[in-house]
């Protein structure tokens, strides 16, 4: 498998360096000392302060490492259970964050086909809960466990790894959202750099080490304007704090395959949407409050300019997780230390078809039959962007990655299942 890293820029022959590339290497060295002394700083200011500070008192991906017990007999024989491959050459993965959108559809996925799964989530109401645990619900029925817990409980982590020899990890654990950061950006440090390496330094010293695939974003690219957004270009801009600690994972997983020979790959998802989404989500809270008779807002860049995104349905989504645990090579190393070059990958992961947000309410009042109350306003500066455009050329070779859903078919699915989830139970109340 062709290895690849967007900060692999050394010629084929080295003895034709020329000048400027002796400075653009030393340049792009400067920036990354920058930056690594800038993501350590970060981490220790909102990672290794006191737990008594009030910023933490009020975070609940913090509060979870205490709401939880684990351990004993009949926990080990559900986490065995649960991982337990049932397929020739199948896997064994942890996935985290497995109780969320993208978590929960490739749990099932990877179950489906045989591979043994152990979810783990912690729960946190960052949106409601409730969604979550029916999905949790979901995956049980399937046969998949999933332990409540925290990506930053470092002995929670080498325990499950002590119970099961995992060949995989899927980490899908993550702070999302853009305009929840200037809100509360401790979560995100705590969810998506310090939970990165926590989870990190546990797969470095296990034996064997597990090969890892993990969510990055297309925030990376941040203020980039050239289109299609290919993984060569720029990341260095990035327009939020959610982006900035993307941005910084991949550079930390750059930095434990070079070090501790961790197999490593990086997805870049664009603008995920389908059944069992985010409530957080433009298209999610759109059908919420079309059918409630609210107003929804509806951006426009400078100038009048259309705001549009790269929507991407689910299940195009989960077959470019799974093409990418199956051709992850294994890491190199093994209880801590690198016996060999191993693999670091990043791809896109999008639908190459940006769709302008105000199609996306046509589309939602033809399918609810109910007209949209439009407020269209100027696109704040909270850290969204105007457009995003996936350039999937590489995902296509490396993974055979070709999504199929166009938006019309993968709304027209989206709104059955939030119209059925929400009736049932007495929760059409809550839906409106």
């Amino acid at each position: 498998m062709k290895q690849m890293s967007h900060l692999d820029h050394t010629p084929s022959t080295p003895g034709k360096f020329k000048m400027d590339n002796r400075l653009r290497w030393h340049s792009s060295l400067a920036k990354l000392t920058f930056w690594s002394f800038v993501f350590i700083g970060v981490i220790f200011i909102f990672f290794y302060r006191s737990p008594s500070s009030s910023r933490f008192h009020s975070d609940p991906s913090r509060r979870s490492l205490r709401t939880s017990s684990w351990g004993g007999p009949a926990w080990e024989k559900k986490v065995r259970t649960s991982a337990r491959i049932r397929s020739r050459n199948g896997f064994s993965v942890l996935v985290t964050g497995a109780a969320g959108f993208v978590g929960t559809h490739v749990s099932s996925a990877l179950k489906r086909r045989g591979d043994g799964v152990l979810g783990l989530d912690n729960f946190n109401d960052y949106y409601d809960p409730t969604l979550k645990r029916a999905r949790q619900a979901l995956l049980e029925r399937a046969g998949v466990f999933i332990v409540e817990g925290d990506i930053n409980d470092a002995a929670l982590l080498k325990k499950l790894f002590e119970v099961v020899p995992f060949t995989h990890v899927m980490h899908l654990a993550a702070q999302a959202g853009v305009r929840y950061a200037m809100q509360n950006p401790g979560s995100y440090v705590h969810s998506n750099i310090a939970g990165f390496v926590s989870l990190l330094e546990v797969c470095k010293e296990a034996t064997p080490q597990p090969a890892i695939v993990w969510a990055s974003s297309s925030s990376v690219y941040g203020l980039n304007t050239k289109v299609p957004f290919s993984e060569k270009d720029r990341t260095d801009q990035p327009a939020s704090l959610y982006a900035a600690t993307k941005k910084a994972g991949e550079e930390i997983a750059h930095t434990y395959n070079h070090i501790y020979g961790l197999s490593l790959t990086g997805l870049r998802f664009f603008t995920v949407y389908g059944p069992w989404g985010r409530p957080d989500m433009a298209y999610f809270f759109f059908t919420k409050d079309i059918l409630n008779g609210k107003s929804i807002p509806i951006f426009e860049g400078e100038n009048h300019g259309t705001v549009a995104r790269d929507f991407t349905y689910i299940d195009d989504i989960v077959k470019g997780c799974l093409g990418a645990l199956d051709t992850a090579q294994k890491s190199t190393g093994s209880g801590g230390k690198k016996k060999g070059p191993a693999q670091l990958r990043v791809f896109n992961l999008g639908n190459t078809s940006p769709i302008p947000v105000t199609n996306l309410v046509t589309i939602l009042e033809r399918l609810l039959k109910v007209k949209a109350k439009r407020n269209v306003m100027k696109l704040p500066r909270n850290g969204d962007v105007q457009f995003t455009h996936a350039n999937i050329s590489l995902a296509h070779r490396e993974l055979g990655y070709k999504p199929t859903t166009n938006l019309q078919t993968g709304l027209k699915k989206f709104v059955r299942w939030y119209l059925n989830y929400y009736s049932a139970a007495g929760k059409k109340a809550d839906a409106r």
